[in-house]
């Protein structure tokens, strides 16, 4: 089973793609950016297009999307609640189950504790997925992260 973990934003949308075995193995990551001078409109549709050949290329069986809380900035909110939603579509459009996670699940998960800092996260991302180093972007760790806590949860609901 492959599972495309995303980290959803507007510059920079981290994905993962990871099979789920008994130990869940890395098959590739990056992240889509969408230009800041464009249109709004245009990078919406940047987005979509680039997740839909992400999802062409490695054919992922779930998708597994991070939950984001904002309590500040009202406009980041927004775009990236469009973000999200261009990503909804994306995996309904190709058949593809999406499950979601928020960032307490997330961390709970993979580091223990649901107040874990981002490179905590990230190291456990390192150690679990038996890697010389963190994926980079931060965005691309994350997208790991929601990935990995999808083939978690499914481990223990198969048990």
């Amino acid at each position: 089973m492959l599972v495309l973990g995303i980290d959803p934003g507007f510059a920079l949308t981290g994905w993962c793609v990871i099979e789920k075995q008994n130990e869940p193995k890395l098959i590739a990551y990056g992240c889509i950016t969408t230009a800041k001078n464009k249109d709004l409109s245009i990078r919406i549709l940047e987005l979509f297009n680039q997740l839909k050949k992400i999802i062409k290329k490695y054919k992922p069986n779930i998708v597994a999307l991070e939950k984001i809380f904002f309590n500040t900035n009202a406009k980041t909110a927004f775009m990236v609640g469009e973000a999200r939603g261009v990503i909804k579509i994306c995996s309904l459009l190709n058949n593809i189950p999406l499950t979601e996670f928020t960032p307490l699940q997330i961390k709970s998960c993979i580091v223990g504790y649901g107040r874990a800092d981002k490179n905590q996260v990230q190291q456990m991302i390192k150690v679990l997925l038996k890697l010389d180093k963190i994926p980079k972007p931060d965005d691309a760790a994350d997208a790991a992260a929601t990935a990995l806590t999808y083939c978690y949860y499914k481990s223990n609901l198969d048990k």
